[in-house]
């Protein structure tokens, strides 16, 4: 007899239905898993064989072939334990039940309980877009699959639990989302800061249009402390953001316990001495990276000459397209990583070049070499390049504070309600988003504002990129002012805030 159920594999960000058969026949005992398994999935013969004796059950004596369809794609990871038990218990007829309008995911421990796996929303709603309308997962990953509409998911504790629904003994209520409640504490906001409101200005920008920016300044001058407290004027996410989000943090198994969406624009701020493929994501099977991870939220690099030449030019491509492609030799996968890229940095090793107060103990050429980590086409990349002077006195130790994060996140969430209404249907929803084919029919400039562009372009000797990006700048100014044409003002401020080049990268010049 040859018995069957259905599962899911996955590969990058691309799941795919998995039928799993099992024939039981005479002779010689033996269990013989085939379909391109790896080393993980061989080991659920060992699982599964366990599982089935404590619980109660007789393992079938014969030759058991076992086969994963497709065979020509890589069956990754310990979920298919729960299928292959389904599947053995059908064919040895000590499980009679009509599955073929359900799937199967989840790894088992020796005494029959379901561990949670990875990736269960992606092949939740692969597994509703195949058209099964039942999928059983582990019990403490039933929460993000249950956000897939018409689709029952089942919470399984155990494989007793499971057998006892399947033959209408004791049936098992079907999963609904959960909202994970606010975290406990105070939270950051941009009233902490003191001072530096050109600086508060310019995130605003950034915030308002997506757009990538580069702090630099002394150690102390509050880059980092900005940075953190942006994720609080952003707006929030919609439920497709919410949902791909969630989807690459399921993938990566990063994903809160008994979380259905995350709601919260993710912050993602890895150490210096990440390696690229920590940073852009890889592995034998890929996994998501850092840039993925901050995917609908802000990358931050804090010390940004000190990460790897490497890493920091594998950035060039994601923050171009959006996305990273990893490839392999079993296949490519494509990962999405629209994030917002806040890079901070000193101006030098010492930290003090061009301190008002303080002398830098660099020579010359360690602040060139500094500086030189930062290549050229990546900070052609960064939309808004911003100096963070030291604070004063008076401004550390006078009363009052600054403007909350509150009121500044109303303006943000108005300027991007300004951009969704104006990019609706076209694939994009920032204006740090738009590509060069809507350029000309949503970056409309002024007559003066155009003179004013075409005097700093000669004058500073822009890339075409760098007159893009100040374009896009300028049109996130005049959204902010209600949305109307770009005009002068809008402009002179977008091109203030591509100078630092002009100071510290090429100042020999």
């Amino acid at each position: 007899m040859v018995a069957k159920t259905h599962s899911m594999g996955i590969f990058g960000m691309e799941a795919f239905p998995v039928e799993v058969e099992t024939d039981l026949s005479s002779g010689l005992p033996a269990f013989e898993l085939v379909g391109l398994p790896d080393a993980a999935v061989k080991e659920s013969k060992d699982r599964v064989r366990a599982a089935i004796k404590n619980c109660g059950f007789q393992f079938p004596v014969g030759r058991i072939t076992m086969n994963l369809a497709p065979a020509d794609r890589k069956k990754a990871g310990p979920l298919y334990d729960l299928p292959l038990l389904v599947s053995l218990l059908t064919a040895s007829r000590q499980l009679s039940c009509q599955t073929d309008d359900a799937v199967f995911l989840g790894e088992l421990s020796l005494s029959g309980e379901v561990r949670p796996v990875q990736g269960v929303l992606v092949m939740a709603c692969k597994a509703k877009e195949a058209g099964f309308t039942r999928i059983f997962v582990p019990e403490r990953c039933a929460a993000e699959a249950a956000v897939v509409e018409g689709l029952a998911v089942y919470p399984v504790r155990d494989v007793l639990q499971l057998l006892a629904h399947l033959r209408g003994e004791a049936l098992i209520a079907p999963a609904v989302p959960v909202e994970l409640p606010a975290e406990a504490g105070p939270r950051l906001d941009f009233s902490d800061v003191k001072g530096q409101p050109e600086v508060k200005r310019a995130m605003e920008i950034a915030a308002s249009g997506g757009h990538n920016i580069l702090l630099l300044g002394p150690p102390g001058s509050g880059k980092s402390m900005l940075a953190k407290r942006l994720p609080s004027i952003l707006p929030e996410m919609t439920f497709e953001e919410a949902l791909e989000t969630t989807m690459i943090y399921s993938i990566s198994g990063s994903l809160p316990e008994g979380a259905s969406l995350l709601r919260e624009r993710p912050f993602r701020a890895p150490h210096h001495t990440t390696s690229t493929t920590g940073l852009t994501g890889g592995g034998t099977v890929p996994r998501p990276g850092e840039i993925s991870l901050a995917h609908n939220g802000v990358l931050f690099l804090d010390e940004l000459p000190e990460f790897p030449h490497a890493a920091l030019e594998a950035l060039r491509q994601p923050l171009e397209n959006g996305t990273v492609e990893v490839v392999r030799a079993i296949g490519s996968a494509s990962f999405p990583s629209r994030f917002m890229l806040v890079a901070a940095m000193n101006p030098c090793p010492c930290g003090y070049f061009g301190h008002p107060t303080r002398p830098c103990t660099c020579p010359p050429h360690a602040v060139d070499r500094y500086l030189e980590r930062v290549s050229g086409p990546l900070l052609d990349r960064m939309d808004l390049h911003i100096e963070v002077p030291p604070v004063e006195f008076d401004q550390l130790s006078g009363g009052g504070d600054g403007e909350p994060s509150a009121v500044i996140r109303k303006r943000v969430a108005a300027a991007r309600a300004l951009q969704a209404k104006r990019y609706a249907g076209l694939g994009f929803s920032c204006n740090a988003q738009i590509p060069d084919s809507h350029f000309p029919e949503f970056c409309q400039v002024t007559e003066d504002a155009s003179h004013l562009l075409r005097r700093t372009f000669e004058k500073f000797g822009l890339s075409g990129r760098a007159y893009r990006r100040v374009l896009k700048v300028a049109r996130t100014i005049a959204d902010l002012d209600g949305g109307g044409p770009i005009g002068t003002a809008h402009v002179g401020e977008a091109v203030q805030y591509r100078t630092l080049d002009r100071k510290y990268w090429q100042r020999g010049i």
